[in-house]
This record gives structure tokens, C-alpha cells and sequence, in this order.
């Protein structure tokens, strides 16, 4: 008996499932198998015993992307700058955005057909060639210069210093891994001209000063010597009267 109850419940509930389940293109709400709204639509009220599934258009920057019985739709995804993305295709209806890197940028989180986050290339050192430059999907590859060579960080491989003896030029600093060799002529430095040029300054003012002084000087004394002349003649003159 107790092994009859218990097919019998199986069997209840297995009708019981297959009355309840819907088609493909329904979803079920309470008791009612509903027809799902297309893509880029929405479930604005469900259907009933007698009315079908009304469905209108998503809003602005909502999608769905495929039949459903959602109540809203999606939010599109927003392709933000701060995390290296931009808008590879604008979202729609029926799609959502797509992002993809910024350029100079190299995407860390690939996901269905697009990317959901990036970071800048590698920026390479002076004194390092860009072995393998940077892709939207994989970042750029940096190696040392090696021997008589350099580069500042952007070049694709490692220039030769330049030989200065080659042009005839003595070297005025040498190469490293991160810069040329400086080439040129040896001449009178900076320094010197500039040194020169206060000694002649100060040559040449000392020298009017001194010209001044002593051309004050020599006036004065000849100045002092007619005020004597005269003085001497003043005294003479009543003496000549005296006698005459």
C-alpha cells in the first residue's frame, strides 16, 4: 500500500512539472507560460489568461540583447578613460558597449568581444630599445643596450655611438648607454673669454681712473704755481716805486 502512495505522488508531480514547463520562446510567471519579448524590448506587463505579453522598446542606454521576460533592461557598460578603455562600438538596443584600449594601452581583462579593463605599455628606460612595441592586447617588451651603443628609451633597437674621429672632431663627452658621444673642436672655454673680458674691463677703467687723477693733479700744481707768480709780482712792484 505504502509503496502504491508513494508512485502515485511521483506521478503527481511529475504531471504536475511537465504542465508547468514552458516553450523555448515563453517564460513562466505565477501559473501562465508568457511570450518572451524580442531583443532591445522589455516586459512592460505580462500576460494574462486572455491578453498577451506587452512589450515595448528599451530606454536610452538599455539594452537586451536576446528574448526575454525581463521587467527592465540592461544598463549599457560605459568604456571609462581612467581605466585605459574607450568605445570600440557604440551600445544599441540589442547590443551592449564594446570597449577596447586606449591607445598606448594594452588590455588586462579580455572579455566577449571586448575589453573591460587596460593599462599603459611599458614605458622603456634610457639606456633600453623597444625589443617588441605594444599591442592592444599584449604590453611592450624592453632590453639593454649592450656595448658601444645606446638608445634614450623610443628607439626599436640600439644606435652605434658616434665616432668623432671619423669626422675629424675630438670627443667632448663620451657615450653612454643612454645618449651619443658629443663631438667637436677644443677652443678657448667659456671661462676663459669671459675672464678676459673682465680683465680688460677693469684694465681699462683703472687705467681712466689713474688718467683722471693725475690729470686733476697736474692742473692743481699748475694752478698753485701761477698763484705764486703772482703773489711774487704783487710784492715787487711797490719796491720798484720806491726807488724811482
Amino acid at each position: 500500500m505504502l509503496k502504491l502512495l508513494i508512485i502515485v505522488l511521483i506521478l503527481l508531480l511529475t504531471v504536475s512539472g511537465v504542465s508547468h514547463a514552458c516553450g523555448r520562446a515563453e517564460y513562466l510567471i505565477g501559473q501562465e507560460c508568457c511570450p518572451m519579448c524580442g531583443p532591445g524590448y522589455y516586459v512592460r506587463r505580462h500576460c494574462t489568461e486572455y491578453i498577451s505579453t506587452t512589450c515595448v522598446p528599451c530606454l536610452p542606454n538599455s539594452f537586451t540583447e536576446a528574448p526575454n521576460g525581463l521587467e527592465a533592461c540592461r544598463l549599457c557598460k560605459v568604456c571609462d578613460s581612467s581605466a585605459g578603455l574607450r568605445v570600440r562600438r557604440a551600445c544599441t538596443p540589442s547590443s551592449d558597449t564594446l570597449c577596447e584600449p586606449l591607445e598606448g594601452h594594452y588590455c588586462t581583462d579580455p572579455i566577449q568581444d571586448g575589453c573591460g579593463g587596460a593599462v599603459e605599455h611599458t614605458q622603456c628606460k634610457p639606456g633600453q630599445y623597444i625589443k617588441q612595441p605594444g599591442t592592444a592586447s599584449t604590453d611592450a617588451v624592453c632590453e639593454d643596450c649592450e656595448g658601444d651603443t645606446y638608445s634614450d628609451g623610443s628607439f626599436l633597437s640600439c644606435r652605434p655611438h658616434t665616432r668623432c674621429e671619423l669626422m675629424g672632431l675630438e670627443v667632448l663627452k663620451a657615450g653612454s648607454s643612454s645618449h651619443d658621444t658629443e663631438c667637436g673642436t677644443r677652443g678657448i672655454s667659456a671661462g676663459v673669454i669671459v675672464g678676459v673680458i673682465v680683465l680688460t674691463i677693469v684694465a681699462v677703467g683703472a687705467g681712466g681712473i689713474g688718467g683722471f687723477l693725475f690729470y686733476r693733479k697736474k692742473k692743481a700744481k699748475r694752478g698753485f704755481m701761477h698763484a705764486q707768480a703772482t703773489e711774487a709780482g704783487e710784492c715787487s712792484t711797490p719796491m720798484n716805486t720806491m726807488v724811482t
